[in-house]
């Protein structure tokens, strides 16, 4: 009873509020509760009357006082906190969260009622009337829109132009892409649409001056039965020479040095290269080869839009350039040529700089990094930038229990990168992005608190190219990873006696790992216009494939080959991670991610290297359990530790998919319900590790999760909270220690 008391209470409070925001308004006022729209058509579809009325609703102004339920909470704060100060706290409540209230009196219904009946024609229904009235009650009202759309008329005929000029011919030939359909409802967005379209197909056919205002949608004939209308679509009558003129492309200018201070063009100095000019007061900052990739206009040719931008963007995209202006001129008033001037201003060559980061790591580890980054733009003259970095890293996790042991590195890593493709054979690329050759060497000291330091040397070439806008690629010829241990403390050399984990004694030992690694990636999830988006990344890698077979290495047979004295791994890797997002409304989201990867060591190994391990759990993964405790199979990582240490799980195949819903609560605040399920496994048996093997009942050994969170999203930086609850583990759990996980992180899991 005391509990029902309390909620009334609230209730009544909350009402009590609503009530007192018409209390302190003006003399003769009354408060503007918003507006309603009534269709007085009996045969319009409800479905149709649903449309209209949303995009109806969101013309009308002035909008009311934002609600929370039925509470105008904004407006009671700016009622309560009203002052003639103009600082201090009251000030900054009032004006920060407080809305001053929107009158009735400012609603214009004759200029709403217009607004409306202007959308309604735009939208096929050509004899619409609209009408506006004010309904009040107490110390509120609302307007209310009386409205009888009439018929919608529909297109039976659209014509294009049947000229013999270019342009006219250029226009008809268009035709057949056209977004104007018979049948359709008339439209006007879709007609300014349609004229972009055709507008952006003659920029590709030469038509440098033409406009999409250029353009005229006329003719209609609405005496047609049926509702029916004829309309042409076709160029205006005063439309200039101009723009009725197909332009070819003269000559083509490139300053790689340009400055606001020298604005001089100073043709007389352009040393010609290939099929442009360049025009370089300092003489070869940048040598001209460097422009072959990005210049993809070429003289004769006709001008067209898409060689155009991508130009640009990949004059961006070189590295070197600040900014990069571009200009047309015509050769003379008469003439049908352009030429094309491209102003590249430059970066610094050299800069300096300190990141500090806060990241979730690929291991599912939480943590911080300290860059000191030094970078050459232009190292050699061809946009080449070769970046040195000095680093430090900590990583671990937040939960309710045993966090692991933390990990830390620093180390060096340089990278040279190359605006273009080194390699014997001749790559064409004419999109709007640089293809890059990459070129790196490094060198960390990896320090696992309390268990051990491990030396490691990394190198690598290979290409990066995007293919489009939603396709990308990264190809490394040649990777290589030496990892050698400088210090291995007692607790871990003695739970390699006492656990039966192999993978415990492989992560000390020295080994090469070398070979090619290949990367695919498909995305469209920036088109946030899109419904349904999808996110998806295959990766294979190889290491001592060749070599191994070459040598006949057999581990198990005694075989064992070295390079430098070292064992080297072999093995074949595959890993497949698909994520999809559906959008339930302008905030809200569900997302569900599917990890399927598998690693098989053979020849020269009996286990993956421990960088290329498969792990499982964590603030990034299975949530209910902390990072790296699960597997692999039925494995319990608790009873199989007598000693109190648990070493990373990990396994050789991956299973794992998640579920989130993601609403939006308010401000920059969302919520997550959410659910995982996953496991690792080896490839092979172990007698040490019985249960720890993929089997034809892998689908009973998931350990799967269900959790709720907060996060909030700031745009440059999304801060995570998530509370895991355990449903199900794959091995007894009598002795499981966490009944809850919390995981605090950076950004989201997927």
């Amino acid at each position: 009873m005391t509990k029902n008391l309390a909620y009334s209470l609230i209730i009544l409070a909350l009402f009590a509020s609503g009530c007192s925001t018409t209390k302190d308004l003006p003399a003769g006022q009354k408060l503007y509760t918003g507006a309603e729209i009534q269709f007085t058509d009996k045969d319009l579809a409800k479905s149709e009357k649903s449309i209209l009325k949303s995009d109806l609703q969101g013309l009308l102004r002035p909008q009311p006082n934002g609600k929370i339920g039925p509470f105008r909470f904004k407006l009671y704060i700016y009622q309560k906190t009203r002052t003639t100060k103009t600082k201090g706290f009251k000030h900054w409540l009032n004006t920060k969260f407080g809305e001053p209230p929107v009158l009735a009196s400012t609603v214009d219904l004759t200029q709403n009622s217009s607004i409306l009946q202007n959308r309604l024609q735009n939208r096929s229904y050509f004899q619409a009337q609209v009408s506006g009235d004010t309904v009040s009650k107490n110390r509120t009202a609302k307007a209310v829109y009386s409205i009888t759309a009439g018929p919608s008329y529909h297109y039976r005929n659209i014509n294009f132009p049947t000229g013999k000029s270019p342009l006219d011919t250029a226009l008809a030939a268009t035709a057949s892409e056209t977004i104007l359909k018979k049948g359709d409802q008339y439209n006007l967005d879709n007609i300014k649409a349609e004229r972009l379209r055709i507008d952006a197909r003659l920029k590709e056919k030469g038509f440098y001056y033409f406009a999409p205002e250029n353009l005229i949608f006329s003719a209609f004939d609405t005496t047609i039965a049926g509702h029916l209308i004829d309309a042409n679509m076709k160029v205006k009558d005063d439309v200039s020479n101009r723009a009725r003129q197909q332009y070819t492309i003269n000559k083509i200018y490139v300053y790689p040095n340009y400055s606001l201070r020298d604005t001089a063009l100073k043709l007389d100095s352009a040393e010609a290269y290939r099929w442009y000019n360049i025009v370089d007061r300092r003489r070869r900052t940048v040598r001209p080869f460097v422009f072959k990739n990005t210049v993809l206009l070429h003289p004769g040719e006709l001008y067209n839009r898409t060689d155009h931008n991508n130009s640009l963007n990949r004059f961006i995209e070189l590295g070197p350039f600040k900014f990069v202006k571009n200009r047309f001129e015509d050769v003379s008033t008469d003439s049908s040529k352009l030429n094309v001037f491209y102003f590249l201003t430059q970066y610094p060559r050299k800069t300096l700089s300190f990141d500090a980061l806060v990241r979730t790591t690929s291991a599912n580890y939480n943590g911080t990094q300290l860059n000191i980054n030094w970078r050459h733009r232009n190292a050699f003259k061809g946009a080449e930038a070769l970046t040195v970095t000095l680093f430090g890293s900590t990583d671990g996790q937040i939960a309710a229990s045993n966090g692991g042991y933390a990990l830390s590195q620093v180390g060096i890593q340089t990278t040279l990168s190359w605006p273009r493709f080194i390699s014997p054979f001749n790559f064409k690329a004419d999109n709007a992005f640089i293809p890059r050759t990459n070129a790196s060497l490094g060198y960390s000291i990896i320090n696992r608190s309390q268990l051990y330091n491990l030396s490691s040397f990394n190198g690598s070439f290979g290409y990066q190219w995007r293919q489009n806008a939603h396709k990308s690629h990264e190809l490394n010829l040649l990777s290589v990873t030496y990892v050698k241990p400088a210090s291995v403390s007692k607790i871990y050399t003695d739970s390699i006696r006492t656990t039966p984990n192999p993978a415990l004694k492989h992560v000390i030992e020295p080994q090469f790992t070398f070979g090619p690694t290949y990367s695919y990636t498909y995305t469209n999830t920036t088109e946030t216009y899109r419904t349904n988006t999808i996110f998806y990344n295959g990766r294979v890698g190889l290491s001592g494939n060749l070599l191994g077979i070459l040598s006949g290495a057999d581990t198990i047979g005694g075989k064992v080959k070295t390079l430098f004295g070292t064992p080297y791994n072999q093995y074949v890797k595959l890993e497949n991670e698909l994520r999809f997002f559906h959008k339930l409304g302008p905030k809200s989201t569900i997302a569900a991610r599917l990890i399927a990867s598998a690693g098989l060591p053979y020849g020269n190994s009996t286990i993956l290297p421990y960088s290329q391990q498969f792990f499982i759990g964590g603030a990034n993964s299975l949530r209910g359990f902390r990072a790296r405790s699960i597997g692999p199979g039925t494995v319990n990582p608790l009873s199989a530790n007598p000693n109190g240490f648990i070493g990373d799980q990990s396994g050789d195949i991956k299973l794992e998919a998640n579920l989130e819903y993601r609403p939006h609560l308010f401000s920059i605040v969302y919520g997550a319900i959410f659910f995982d399920a996953g496991n690792v496994w080896n490839a092979k048996s172990y007698a040490t590790l019985p249960g720890g093997t993929f089997n034809k009942n892998f689908y009973k050994q998931l350990a799967t999760d269900v959790g709720a969170g907060l996060r909030f999203d700031a745009s440059v930086l999304v801060l995570r909270t998530d509370f895991g609850f355990p449903l199900s583990r794959p091995y007894n759990a009598d002795n499981a220690k966490d009944k809850v996980v919390f995981n605090l992180a950076i950004g989201y899991p997927f």
